[in-house]
Protein backbone atom coordinates (compact mmCIF):
# COMPACT_ATOMS: atom_id res chain seq x y z
CA UNK A 1 0.00 0.00 0.00
CA UNK A 2 0.92 3.78 -0.88
CA UNK A 3 0.11 6.67 0.38
CA UNK A 4 0.12 10.45 -1.57
CA UNK A 5 0.36 13.58 0.26
CA UNK A 6 0.92 16.70 -1.13
CA UNK A 7 2.02 19.22 1.45
CA UNK A 8 -0.05 21.82 3.33
CA UNK A 9 0.01 25.32 2.08
CA UNK A 10 2.96 27.23 2.13
CA UNK A 11 3.66 31.13 2.59
CA UNK A 12 4.42 31.48 -0.91
CA UNK A 13 0.92 29.28 -2.12
CA UNK A 14 -0.70 31.75 0.61
CA UNK A 15 0.94 35.32 -1.02
CA UNK A 16 -0.11 33.20 -4.60
CA UNK A 17 3.46 33.12 -6.19
CA UNK A 18 5.11 30.84 -8.15
CA UNK A 19 7.15 28.50 -5.51
CA UNK A 20 8.88 25.39 -7.59
CA UNK A 21 12.15 24.81 -5.78
CA UNK A 22 12.14 27.82 -3.65
CA UNK A 23 11.67 26.41 0.07
CA UNK A 24 9.19 28.35 2.44
CA UNK A 25 7.43 26.84 5.16
CA UNK A 26 3.78 26.34 5.81
CA UNK A 27 1.17 28.67 6.90
CA UNK A 28 -0.65 28.36 9.92
CA UNK A 29 -3.33 27.27 7.70
CA UNK A 30 -0.72 24.58 5.99
CA UNK A 31 -0.16 23.22 10.14
CA UNK A 32 -3.60 22.77 10.04
CA UNK A 33 -3.76 20.97 6.80
CA UNK A 34 -1.06 18.74 8.14
CA UNK A 35 -2.92 17.85 11.26
CA UNK A 36 -6.01 17.02 9.42
CA UNK A 37 -3.81 14.75 7.18
CA UNK A 38 -2.33 12.78 9.77
CA UNK A 39 -5.77 12.50 12.36
CA UNK A 40 -7.25 10.98 8.47
CA UNK A 41 -4.41 8.86 8.30
CA UNK A 42 -4.95 7.53 11.74
CA UNK A 43 -8.66 6.67 11.92
CA UNK A 44 -7.49 4.73 8.83
CA UNK A 45 -5.57 2.95 11.38
CA UNK A 46 -2.81 2.62 8.78
CA UNK A 47 0.74 1.84 10.35
CA UNK A 48 3.36 2.81 7.58
CA UNK A 49 6.93 0.70 7.28
CA UNK A 50 9.05 3.71 5.43
CA UNK A 51 8.23 7.28 4.45
CA UNK A 52 9.54 8.93 1.45
CA UNK A 53 9.72 13.03 1.01
CA UNK A 54 11.55 15.77 -1.40
CA UNK A 55 14.05 17.92 0.54
CA UNK A 56 11.73 21.16 0.92
CA UNK A 57 10.89 22.03 4.64
CA UNK A 58 6.97 22.61 3.39
CA UNK A 59 7.32 18.31 2.41
CA UNK A 60 9.31 17.37 5.42
CA UNK A 61 6.84 19.43 8.35
CA UNK A 62 3.86 18.29 6.39
CA UNK A 63 5.48 14.70 7.24
CA UNK A 64 6.92 15.17 10.55
CA UNK A 65 3.30 16.65 11.73
CA UNK A 66 1.32 13.89 9.93
CA UNK A 67 3.49 11.39 11.82
CA UNK A 68 3.25 12.55 15.12
CA UNK A 69 -0.55 12.77 14.56
CA UNK A 70 0.03 8.91 14.00
CA UNK A 71 2.55 7.96 16.84
CA UNK A 72 5.18 7.19 13.89
CA UNK A 73 7.91 10.34 14.47
CA UNK A 74 10.66 7.14 15.22
CA UNK A 75 9.96 6.26 11.27
CA UNK A 76 12.46 5.42 8.43
CA UNK A 77 12.10 8.57 6.55
CA UNK A 78 14.59 9.10 3.31
CA UNK A 79 14.95 12.56 1.77
CA UNK A 80 15.59 13.03 -1.73
CA UNK A 81 15.61 15.97 -4.17
CA UNK A 82 14.27 13.58 -7.20
CA UNK A 83 10.72 14.42 -5.23
CA UNK A 84 11.29 17.78 -5.21
CA UNK A 85 8.52 20.09 -6.74
CA UNK A 86 8.75 21.61 -10.46
CA UNK A 87 11.47 24.50 -11.04
CA UNK A 88 10.12 28.03 -12.15
CA UNK A 89 12.73 29.05 -13.06
CA UNK A 90 12.09 32.81 -14.12
CA UNK A 91 8.70 32.41 -12.71
CA UNK A 92 9.49 31.83 -8.86
CA UNK A 93 9.18 34.04 -6.95
CA UNK A 94 6.83 36.17 -9.11
CA UNK A 95 2.60 35.96 -9.22
CA UNK A 96 0.75 35.53 -11.76
CA UNK A 97 -0.36 39.31 -12.48
CA UNK A 98 3.41 40.27 -12.58
CA UNK A 99 4.38 36.63 -15.01
CA UNK A 100 1.45 37.75 -17.19
CA UNK A 101 2.61 41.06 -17.35
CA UNK A 102 6.14 40.49 -18.26
CA UNK A 103 5.65 37.50 -20.81
CA UNK A 104 1.93 37.08 -21.93
CA UNK A 105 -0.96 35.56 -20.27
CA UNK A 106 -0.82 33.48 -23.23
CA UNK A 107 2.26 32.47 -22.52
CA UNK A 108 2.16 31.83 -19.31
CA UNK A 109 -1.07 30.08 -19.35
CA UNK A 110 1.15 27.43 -21.48
CA UNK A 111 3.90 27.13 -19.36
CA UNK A 112 1.45 26.56 -16.49
CA UNK A 113 -1.03 23.88 -18.60
CA UNK A 114 1.82 22.23 -20.94
CA UNK A 115 3.14 18.60 -20.16
CA UNK A 116 6.64 19.33 -22.08
CA UNK A 117 6.85 23.07 -22.52
CA UNK A 118 9.49 24.99 -20.13
CA UNK A 119 9.21 28.49 -18.40
CA UNK A 120 12.56 30.12 -18.76
CA UNK A 121 15.32 28.65 -16.90
CA UNK A 122 12.28 25.88 -15.50
CA UNK A 123 11.17 21.98 -16.01
CA UNK A 124 8.30 21.08 -17.74
CA UNK A 125 6.67 18.51 -16.46
CA UNK A 126 7.92 15.83 -18.59
CA UNK A 127 11.23 17.27 -17.38
CA UNK A 128 9.53 16.38 -13.73
CA UNK A 129 8.25 13.12 -14.28
CA UNK A 130 11.85 12.02 -15.79
CA UNK A 131 13.83 12.52 -12.17
CA UNK A 132 10.55 10.96 -9.98
CA UNK A 133 9.95 7.43 -12.36
CA UNK A 134 13.55 6.76 -12.08
CA UNK A 135 13.31 7.33 -8.59
CA UNK A 136 9.93 5.65 -8.18
CA UNK A 137 11.13 2.59 -9.82
CA UNK A 138 14.83 2.40 -8.15
CA UNK A 139 14.22 3.19 -4.24
CA UNK A 140 10.15 3.12 -3.69
CA UNK A 141 9.34 0.38 -5.66
CA UNK A 142 11.08 -2.34 -3.97
CA UNK A 143 9.58 -1.46 -0.90
CA UNK A 144 5.95 -1.67 -2.07
CA UNK A 145 7.04 -4.91 -4.15
CA UNK A 146 7.92 -6.73 -0.69
CA UNK A 147 4.98 -5.42 1.36
CA UNK A 148 5.92 -2.20 3.17
CA UNK A 149 3.31 0.01 3.61
CA UNK A 150 4.81 3.47 2.74
CA UNK A 151 3.97 7.51 3.02
CA UNK A 152 4.97 9.77 0.36
CA UNK A 153 4.49 13.91 1.34
CA UNK A 154 5.68 15.96 -1.70
CA UNK A 155 4.06 18.36 -4.46
CA UNK A 156 1.58 18.85 -7.22
CA UNK A 157 3.72 18.74 -9.71
CA UNK A 158 6.55 15.64 -8.71
CA UNK A 159 2.75 13.86 -7.04
CA UNK A 160 1.37 14.05 -10.73
CA UNK A 161 4.29 12.81 -12.41
CA UNK A 162 4.13 9.93 -10.35
CA UNK A 163 -0.06 9.25 -10.48
CA UNK A 164 0.65 10.27 -14.25
CA UNK A 165 2.47 6.96 -14.73
CA UNK A 166 -0.01 5.18 -12.05
CA UNK A 167 -3.05 5.96 -13.30
CA UNK A 168 -1.47 5.90 -17.33
CA UNK A 169 -2.91 9.28 -17.84
CA UNK A 170 -1.77 11.34 -20.64
CA UNK A 171 -0.19 15.00 -19.96
CA UNK A 172 -3.37 16.52 -20.72
CA UNK A 173 -5.22 14.56 -18.09
CA UNK A 174 -2.81 14.60 -15.08
CA UNK A 175 -2.73 18.62 -15.69
CA UNK A 176 -6.10 18.89 -15.40
CA UNK A 177 -5.92 16.63 -12.11
CA UNK A 178 -6.35 18.89 -8.77
CA UNK A 179 -4.57 17.82 -5.79
CA UNK A 180 -5.43 19.25 -2.70
CA UNK A 181 -3.04 20.05 -0.03
CA UNK A 182 -3.09 17.81 2.93
CA UNK A 183 -5.47 15.05 1.52
CA UNK A 184 -4.10 11.63 1.14
CA UNK A 185 -4.92 9.27 -1.77
CA UNK A 186 -4.19 5.73 -0.68
CA UNK A 187 -2.89 3.46 -3.56
CA UNK A 188 -3.42 -0.55 -3.54
CA UNK A 189 -0.99 -1.57 -5.99
CA UNK A 190 -0.90 -4.89 -7.87
CA UNK A 191 2.08 -7.37 -8.64
CA UNK A 192 3.02 -5.78 -11.53
CA UNK A 193 2.72 -2.13 -10.07
CA UNK A 194 -0.51 -1.62 -11.46
CA UNK A 195 -3.01 0.34 -9.28
CA UNK A 196 -5.70 -2.22 -7.84
CA UNK A 197 -8.14 0.67 -6.06
CA UNK A 198 -7.32 4.59 -5.55
CA UNK A 199 -9.23 6.29 -2.47
CA UNK A 200 -8.96 9.87 -1.97
CA UNK A 201 -9.21 10.82 2.07
CA UNK A 202 -10.50 14.31 2.37
CA UNK A 203 -11.44 16.45 5.23
CA UNK A 204 -15.07 16.76 6.84
CA UNK A 205 -14.53 20.33 6.86
CA UNK A 206 -13.46 22.54 3.75
CA UNK A 207 -9.99 24.18 4.73
CA UNK A 208 -10.01 26.26 1.09
CA UNK A 209 -7.17 24.36 -0.96
CA UNK A 210 -4.71 27.24 -2.58
CA UNK A 211 -4.68 27.23 -6.62
CA UNK A 212 -2.71 24.82 -8.28
CA UNK A 213 -0.97 27.60 -10.05
CA UNK A 214 1.89 28.29 -7.60
CA UNK A 215 3.30 25.39 -6.54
Amino acid sequence: MMVLVRHGESEWNRRNLFTGQRDPDLTEKGLIEARVAGRLLKYEGLVFDLAFTSKLKRAVHTLEIMLAEIDQSNLEVRRDEALNERKYGDLSGLNKDEARDRWGEEKVLEWRRSYDVRPPGGESLKDTEERVMPYYQDKIWPQLEAGKTVLITAHGNSLRALIMNLENLSGEEILARELATGAPIIYLLAPDGSVAERRDLLPTRSLDAPPEDNL
